[in-house]
């Protein structure tokens, strides 16, 4: 089973590191975000990758030309232009870097990689995000209900604390922090799709959101995963400092490949 990653957005709310790179480029213990969300797949069994690319796709396409000799110690032959890789711990993986455009959205980004999708089920999520979700119990429970499309769903955690005010005089008694029920569910990525989903992106000009997951929802079509451990998107240069401060106190709980 394939696995489409989302990889062509300009992440326009952490763009002290995006108007140099791709999104999923910026990196995390010094490896790229895209690198951490193929390593949870891999993980799992799953190591079949179609990466949506659009902007700055080029970096991502030499970063997987290179990505052997990135991995291991290297010794280069300069006069005989060879080179030797010592070591060669590789992931078995095969990497599949599609042009889907500059500034398509993501309806039209999935549309452009249906040619490559051969079984009748894929596996897709957005390359900015990292969880512990299980991609097998996820996979199990699509195959169990038969519907069109899964995603799993999470509450975030609150990232502001509530005040607790006196009403009847504004003053301030305390604070409270947001407990994670108290949060609204969200799509959470890590998604399982049919191929019945291309019947329902049209013309590939909406967000995936926006019309075709409403239109799978209102068939009945749409199931949520609903997933109660970690997950964190990395939407703005805070949330990156976040999964670095995880990373760096080697308490990454997406890190499941090493567990």
């Amino acid at each position: 089973m394939k696995v489409v990653i989302l990889a062509g957005g300009r992440g326009t709310r952490i763009s002290e590191e995006s108007q140099l790179k791709p999104k999923p480029m910026i990196e995390i213990g010094g490896k790229p975000i895209l690198w951490h969300i193929m390593k949870i797949y891999s993980a799992y069994g799953f190591n079949e990758f179609i990466i949506c690319c659009g902007y700055k796709g080029q970096m991502i396409k030499e970063y997987f030309i290179h990505y052997n000799m990135y991995q291991s110690n290297s010794t280069f032959f300069l006069k005989e232009e060879t080179m030797l890789l010592h070591e060669n711990r590789i992931e078995p993986w095969i990497v599949t870097l599609a042009n889907t455009g500059l500034n398509a959205l993501t309806a039209g980004r999935i549309l452009k990689i249906k040619d490559y999708i051969e079984d009748d089920t894929f596996l897709m999520t957005y390359g900015d995000g990292v969880s512990d979700v299980n991609i097998k119990e996820l996979v199990k429970f699509h195959r169990e209900h038969g519907k069109t499309a899964t995603i799993t769903t999470t509450q975030p955690s609150g990232r502001f604390g509530a005040l607790k005010i006196n009403k009847s005089t504004n003053q301030v008694d305390g604070f409270k922090e947001k407990a994670r029920e108290d949060q609204a569910s969200v799509n959470a990525g890590f998604m399982v799709l049919n191929k019945k989903i291309f019947d329902y992106l049209g013309d590939g000009s909406q967000m995936l959101e926006d019309g075709p997951l409403e239109l799978v929802a209102r068939d009945g079509e749409l199931m949520a995963y609903k997933h109660e451990g970690f997950w964190s998107p990395m939407d703005t240069l805070r949330d990156k400092q976040y999964l670095e401060m995880l990373w760096e106190s080697k308490k990454a709980p997406w890190e499941i490949w090493n567990s």
